[in-house]
């Protein structure tokens, strides 16, 4: 191999070409030189790129951080609101219930905490506890409405099925109670009231049931019988005319006969028994 490289250089005017010998030890440093610097380049290059690239991820990743920190933090501040709303729902289901008679709630129920960690996985693992408080506590507030919705509509169809007003306009004329018969005259028990009014007057039901009889009696003539539920029965005789049928559900208010003087009856008027589990009471104290 030869120990010399000629390098030639032939300019383009014309001009007589020049030549250079080199060494071939100095041509070997010299492509070597070449080499390391386009490598080292290429290193820099790479690592100025990759850097680049480092730092805008981790600009990214800063970003994203400080807005999941940012709305961590708005979900505590919400779930701070929930907190006050539910306890001022427990205030008042507390009040609901007292109102209602109901037992107070049980004293071993989770109480109410509040506050959050700084840091952000201290905060998540706070906001997941108070999430799961506010999970228990809701269960709660609904069962315990629950119950005072059960309650009350208990109260009310109690209330709708007690029997209430007067069964008729007119005037009392025999009370519930020991009285002279006024057939035989003697004293026997009358188990309701008599009511006069014009044939034809409007009997209404004075609460809410359903029809259990209608029938043809020979003391209380053409009678109707409602079944309120409860205990509570209601039976109206001496009618002229029976405008419902049995098994009819009727309401508080609604015509079900009209003012007669039919079966055993001295004038028009209307028998208004009231029972309660089978035993006759004094229909004056419900109207």
């Amino acid at each position: 191999m030869s120990k010399r490289f000629s390098i030639i250089v032939i300019p383009e005017s014309g001009q007589e070409a020049r030549r250079f010998s080199l060494k071939s030890w100095y041509f070997t440093a010299l492509l070597c030189g070449c080499g390391l610097f386009v490598g080292l380049l290429s290193f820099l290059t790479y690592s100025y790129v990759t850097r680049t690239l480092d730092l805008n991820e981790l600009e990214r990743l800063r970003v994203a951080n400080n807005r999941q920190n940012q709305d961590l933090l708005q979900l505590a501040a919400d779930l701070d609101d929930v907190r006050m709303e539910l306890n001022a729902l427990a205030q008042t289901d507390a009040r609901v219930r007292q109102l209602a008679d109901l037992d107070e709630e049980p004293a071993e129920l989770p109480i109410a905490v509040g506050g959050v960690a700084e840091e952000s996985g201290e905060l998540v693992d706070a906001l997941q506890r108070e999430i799961n408080q506010l999970m228990v506590e809701i269960e709660q507030r609904r069962q315990s409405q629950e119950d005072v919705r059960n309650l009350l509509n208990d109260q009310v169809s109690l209330s709708r099925a007690t029997p209430k007003g007067w069964p008729t306009k007119g005037w009392m004329t025999s009370y519930f109670g020991m009285r002279k018969s006024p057939f035989t005259g003697n004293r026997v028990m009358h188990d309701g009231l008599d009511i006069a009014a014009n044939v034809g007057t409007p009997v209404v039901a004075t609460a809410d049931g359903i029809v259990a009889r209608v029938e043809y009696q020979a003391g209380y003539g053409k009678t109707v019988v409602i079944d309120h539920g409860y205990g509570y029965r209601t039976l109206f005789g001496h009618n002229s005319r029976i405008l419902v049928k049995p098994g009819e559900r009727v309401k508080r208010g609604d015509q079900i006969a009209l003012v007669g003087n039919t079966g055993r009856s001295t004038g028009p008027h209307v028998h208004y028994e009231l029972r309660l589990n089978g035993v006759p009471i004094d229909p004056r104290n419900t109207l």
